[in-house]
């Protein structure tokens, strides 16, 4: 396991339209910003009732527990992508479709002790795997679809894509708690 710290990516390394989530990351190493990460986000879901769980502040959109199960899935896409980037794999990988997996997830018919527990081994697995990456593989880069990233910006992207859906749970699903 490495003991370096992990830094920020410089803006070369991925595409401006990932710019706005990983500039959330203000932690100077990821691996700390992800551990701290994940007990701010164990400790605000888990004080959730089941009908804060299922609200929706619209009409469309997703609840708090299609937005988890979302970051889940997002996690292990990109932790498969830093995977393959980090290995040097050149083949161009394909995008996803988000909006397919979160209504086919069933996110809804979960239960939220589920979810977190399946929260809780993907985040150790993750890090287990960020952690193995020695400086020269962090700076790999590899592509998905039209975005070309290092395994450094794809690890940041990981926890910005958390930060950034916790900030409109807070926003637009907690008012006022």
């Amino acid at each position: 396991m490495n003991q370096f710290i992990i830094t920020r990516p410089l803006p070369d390394e991925y595409p401006e339209w990932f710019a706005k989530e990983i500039e959330l990351v203000k932690e100077d190493n990821l691996v700390d910003g992800l551990q701290l990460s994940f007990i701010r986000s164990w400790d605000l879901l888990n004080t959730l009732t089941e009908e804060q769980l299922k609200y929706r502040y619209e009409e469309g959109k997703w609840t708090i527990k299609e937005i988890w199960q979302h970051i889940l899935d997002v996690e292990r896409v990109l932790t498969y992508r830093a995977m393959r980037y980090a290995r040097n794999d050149q083949k161009i990988l394909n995008g996803f479709d988000e909006k397919q997996y979160a209504t086919l997830s069933l996110a809804n018919n979960r239960n939220m002790k589920d979810i977190m527990e399946e929260y809780k081994v993907l985040r150790a697995s993750s890090l287990l795997l960020i952690k193995s990456f020695t400086p020269e593989m962090l700076l790999y880069k590899g592509t998905a679809g039209r975005s070309t990233l290092s395994v450094r910006a794809v690890c940041h992207l990981i926890l910005g894509h958390e930060l950034h859906h916790i900030n409109t749970i807070k926003e637009r699903y907690l008012i006022g708690v």
